[in-house]
């Protein structure tokens, strides 16, 4: 089993509040007890989206706990190769997903439909054959 973590997730996990870096924990925790084998996995469109705040606000502490979280080796990365493109432009034609939304879900779709996509953002209810894990 692979957890796609969307920014979002990832922002919660890294600098969110306490309760919202609690609840990507919790699920984290539950998936990996139920998939001991668990693997992470990001789209280069979230080391982008996680590192921008930081830059812009010239905080280096926060962009090097971001970047510390990225170095980890056992992450798994896609990139936003042209059949991810592919996948993200049928699903923002047909769905009206924003840019952004669309290649994350195609990067979760790449992964297989068995594979889940943890987020807190709503709108991925509308991409048939994505799993998703609210939090």
């Amino acid at each position: 089993m692979i957890a796609f973590l969307d920014a979002n997730a990832l922002i919660y996990l890294i600098e969110g509040e306490a309760a919202l870096a609690a609840r990507v924990r919790a699920r984290l925790q539950t998936l990996a007890a139920a998939h001991p084998a668990l693997r992470i996995a990001l789209s280069r469109l979230s080391w982008l989206e996680c590192r921008v705040g930081p830059i812009k606000s010239a905080s280096s502490e926060r962009l090097a706990r971001f970047d510390a979280f990225f170095q980890q080796p056992d992450l798994i990365w896609l990139e936003l190769e042209r059949d991810v493109v592919e996948i993200a432009t049928e699903l923002r034609g047909r769905l009206g997903l924003r840019t952004p939304d669309a290649m994350q879900a195609a990067c979760c779709l790449k992964l297989g439909r068995e594979h889940v996509m943890l987020t807190g953002d709503r709108g991925f209810a509308r991409v048939e054959g994505l799993k998703v894990d609210w939090i």
